[in-house]
């Protein structure tokens, strides 16, 4: 039997990694800065600056919150994961981590590359390209244990093809996307390069939440609504418009993921996707024109299509097995940014469920990951 697979882990990102830029670009290196913890801002204290815009924006309208920093009050007090381990500049600490949790493998997603940070192609390559150094060298000291996603830098599809391919030759499991791409759905002509290249590669795309719209982002308060609708959501909107438009029939070697979404969103999009293609059919000539739905039951569609979706330890699973059947779905325990009461005990959690069949979770925690990242 494989160790489990930690599907959803993060980095936060340390001022080392910007070392790693070229030297033409330094000086355009995120730096931090301090200000004083008495402001709205309170203990997120301590911030990047990139370009002249400041990450996290932890107050107000197009607001979002990061756990980098690490410097920022509010991360030096916690007790959770410690802070060379969550930057991973301490790669056996981190692994001493993983023996404690009972995980085997972790897949390592990014923190401040959830949000939207440039419009500037040349700066946006040197930053992902920095990140996916870094990645690369900890997969390297690791034994194998800690994989990593690819940030490919989307403004340049030729930079992307080729961090894609660096990342594949260091460790690399997969590619990263957020639900929305620069005001994009992620199923538009533009991306399709990336996903010919991933399925060379044997990459699977993985879509997780984050703000990757900076028009979407402004448009909410953050004590208002806070993540849900900038950043939460935005797997679900990718999921309906690349089943919709069957990209994975169109690749037919890749896979795709929606990590850190939740899964109980499920059969509500299976039930919109079906209605859609009863009306394009009914409709006849004047209907809207959307692709017939082409699967007898949806778990059928999971797995001809190749979707694996991450769910957390407290879900409806027997409800939602029935949608997904037992090989598409996988966990992540979200390291790095959970506090203590969340989901780092997702192993034990989820082996003591008298709910779903031993086999199944095992599944869920082995089996599934391992085909997904092809591990």
């Amino acid at each position: 039997m494989p160790g489990v697979i930690d599907a959803d882990t993060h980095i936060s990102e340390s001022e080392g990694m910007w070392e790693l830029m070229e030297a033409s670009m330094h000086p355009r290196r995120p730096v931090m800065t301090e200000v004083p913890d008495d402001t709205l801002y309170a203990d997120i204290n301590v911030l990047w600056l990139i370009d002249g815009n400041l990450f996290p924006k932890p107050a107000g309208r197009g607001g979002f919150r990061l756990v980098t920093p690490s410097r920022s009050k509010g991360q030096v007090r916690r007790k959770d994961v410690l802070t060379a381990c969550r930057e991973i500049t301490d790669v056996p600490a981190r692994l001493a981590d993983m023996d404690k949790l009972g995980v085997d493998v972790q897949v390592i997603y990014p923190t401040l590359f959830l949000v939207y940070l440039t419009d500037d192609p040349e700066l946006e390559t040197a930053l992902c390209g920095a990140y996916n150094d870094w990645m690369g060298d900890v997969w390297s000291k690791s034994g194998g244990r800690l994989r990593w996603v690819v940030v490919p830098p989307l403004h340049s599809m030729e930079a992307s093809l080729e961090e894609m391919r660096k990342g594949k030759a260091n460790g690399a499991v997969g590619v990263t996307l957020r639900g929305l791409e620069s005001d994009r759905s992620i199923a538009e002509p533009y991306f399709y390069p990336i996903y010919e290249e991933a399925e060379k590669l044997d990459l699977p795309i993985c879509i997780h939440t984050g703000s990757g719209s900076r028009t979407l982002l402004n448009l909410f308060d953050l004590a208002v609504s806070s993540v849900f609708a900038n950043q939460v959501v935005l797997p679900l909107f990718a999921f309906r418009d690349i089943v919709a438009n069957h990209l994975p029939a169109r690749y037919p070697g890749l896979r795709f993921g929606f990590i850190e979404a939740k899964a109980s969103w499920i059969p509500y999009l299976l039930h919109l996707l079906r209605r859609e293609s009863r009306a394009a059919v009914a409709g006849g000539r004047n209907a809207i024109q959307r692709p017939r739905w082409r699967h007898e039951t949806n778990v059928e569609m999971f797995r001809d299509y190749r979707i694996y979706v991450a769910c957390e330890a407290d879900e409806d699973l027997p409800y939602l097995l029935n949608y997904t059947g037992e090989d598409n779905l996988l966990i992540g325990s979200d390291y790095g940014h959970t506090d203590p009461a969340h989901e780092p005990r997702m192993v034990d959690v989820m082996r003591a469920r008298d709910d779903v069949p031993a086999g199944v979770i095992e599944k869920i925690l082995t089996d599934n990951p391992k085909q997904f990242y092809g591990l």
